[in-house]
């Protein structure tokens, strides 16, 4: 089955956020063009600079609910809101703000617990009630809230893997940033639904040196070590340079190798030596030296072991730029990321674009679905 490529990137930016129109009715002291040419030189700058790269913290080793926007609510009661949640559905008209309210105010293991309590209340699943109540993106994203985390990527991968072609941009971003922890919960979510290995469905999907590459990281067996091998760095970068820069024509398989294999502590090092020996930035490498899905896979991995919420930071920034938001990608992310780093990421978008990322949702998202994205967001910046 042959598998789509990404999209082709808009040939300029477009902005559709208030700091960006204030500028263009000369509210703003700097002209448009001047920062719309200044976001792509500060992303340059994050993805090439390596010298705090080794010691910064990484979102691959955050415990859960440290870094997040939505923490459990200490006065809890799952009996309570399912009573709520229950009111909300089936009054005259569905009450969109409780729906809000409940479901983005409390973690996800206690939504579980809300889950349980409707249906044994109901005899009913909330996640049939909510389809059949809501619509739209509003709905995807309140399922994805009432769906537990593994089964939530779970079902993004088997999203993408559905019909003609395969999304591989889903694949690339959920491979490419979730723990050894995560990519094993969700193949056991697979193998529940579907009584067949994830990895056995993705090699009649995917093709080629992108398969190979996408199966070791579907496998969930990165090295976990924290203990960072200086000489074994060299050695990495050496080769990564010998396979790339150095020859004629690229030998893919030493990058899909140690890419998909090394610590992410041990990364971080051989993208110190690399640069050490090259003069360039790995990702540049890659970048000039490969095409395609391999490529976008192989930078994911890179930008990840660098800065996981940097790289959900342009992701967003990607889904809301030009004529239409990628609502399904926003979702995704908010959800996924709502209890392990989005605090980061919000620093993160800040950081890059100069306006918060509970700005940008709000200037590009309306009604129910832009409320409770907000929600999630938690703040501005």
């Amino acid at each position: 089955m042959q598998h789509r490529g990404r999209d082709s990137p808009d040939a300029q930016l477009h902005f559709r956020f208030p700091q960006i129109l204030a500028c263009r009715c000369g509210t703003n002291a700097f002209p448009a063009h001047t920062q719309i040419q200044r976001i792509p030189a500060v992303m340059a700058s994050l993805w090439d600079d390596l010298d705090s790269l080794v010691n910064s913290p990484s979102s691959f080793s955050v415990q859960n609910g440290e870094r997040g926007t939505v923490k459990p609510t200490a006065t809890f009661d799952a009996k309570e809101d399912a009573v709520s949640l229950r009111k909300a559905i089936e009054g005259i008209g569905t009450t969109e703000k409780t729906l809000i309210d409940i479901l983005t105010h409390r973690s996800s293991a206690q939504r579980q617990l809300i889950c349980d309590a409707y249906q044994e209340a109901t005899g009913r699943t909330l996640v049939e009630d909510l389809k059949g109540d809501t619509n739209g993106d509003f709905k995807e994203l309140l399922v994805a809230l009432v769906t537990p985390p593994a089964a939530f990527d779970c079902h993004e991968v088997m999203r993408a893997m559905k019909g003609c072609g395969t999304t591989d941009s889903i694949l690339i971003e959920i491979f490419a940033s979730r723990t050894n922890e995560q990519i094993k919960a969700l193949t056991e979510v697979y193998l529940t639904e579907t009584e067949k290995k994830l990895t056995f469905d993705l090699k009649t999907e995917v093709s080629g040196d992108f398969s190979k590459a996408l199966l070791l990281l579907a496998e969930g067996k990165r090295d976990e070590s924290t203990t960072v091998d200086s000489d074994k760095a060299k050695e990495d970068a050496k080769t990564l340079y010998d396979a790339g820069e150095k020859k004629w024509g690229t030998d893919e398989s030493k990058f899909i190798d140690i890419l998909c294999h090394r610590s992410i502590p041990q990364l971080r090092q051989t993208l110190v030596e690399y640069k050490n020996i090259s003069g360039k930035s790995l990702q540049q490498s890659i970048e000039g030296e490969m095409s395609g899905e391999l490529e976008e896979l192989l930078v994911a991995v890179v930008k990840c072991v660098k800065s996981v919420p940097a790289y959900f930071a342009e992701r967003l920034y990607e889904s809301m730029k030009g004529g239409g938001t990628d609502e399904s990608t926003l979702n995704r992310i908010m959800v996924s990321r709502s209890e392990i780093d989005l605090l980061d990421i919000r620093a993160e978008f800040k950081k890059l674009y100069s306006y918060s990322l509970h700005s940008a949702i709000e200037s590009d998202l309306s009604g129910d679905q832009g409320e409770c994205v907000k929600a999630i967001c938690g703040g501005d910046d």
